[in-house]
């Protein structure tokens, strides 16, 4: 994701967020097309069937995630940016855990997890403090 995001903020430098967003996802889906031709060849029909439909919406959450990136990485640097989308990434998983949330199994609360998310933070602002 570093490495991906450099040059994400690279590309936006001679066009814009959203001429590089959507290079982003052409090549993706031009690479993802490559490998399916390679190895699986299941039919793309089958994601008619997928249930609950709403999870079919990766792609477009996909789109906003690799637009944030992009600014992120441009206005906080790629070390900022990374430690905030992982600890970001980390608390709407343990959120989506703990609530059970898109078919995900619901966990218990665990105190030590909470503390070791408040650890993470607590490094973030260590590492941004000037």
């Amino acid at each position: 994701m570093s490495i991906q995001g450099v040059f994400n903020t690279e590309v936006t430098k001679g066009t814009s967020v959203w001429v590089s967003a959507s290079w982003v996802q052409f090549s993706a889906l031009l690479t993802c097309l490559a490998v399916w031709a390679v190895t699986d060849r299941q039919s793309f029909g089958s994601v008619l069937q997928v249930q609950p439909r709403y999870t079919l919406l990766g792609g477009v959450i996909g789109a906003f995630i690799t637009y944030t990136v992009i600014q992120s990485m441009g206005s906080l640097g790629p070390a900022r940016a990374v430690m905030l989308i992982v600890i970001s990434q980390l608390l709407v998983a343990y959120i989506i855990e703990l609530l059970g949330l898109f078919g995900a199994e619901k966990a218990v609360f665990e105190w030590r997890k909470f503390f070791g998310m408040l650890v993470a933070i607590a490094g973030v602002i260590l590492f941004k403090w000037e």
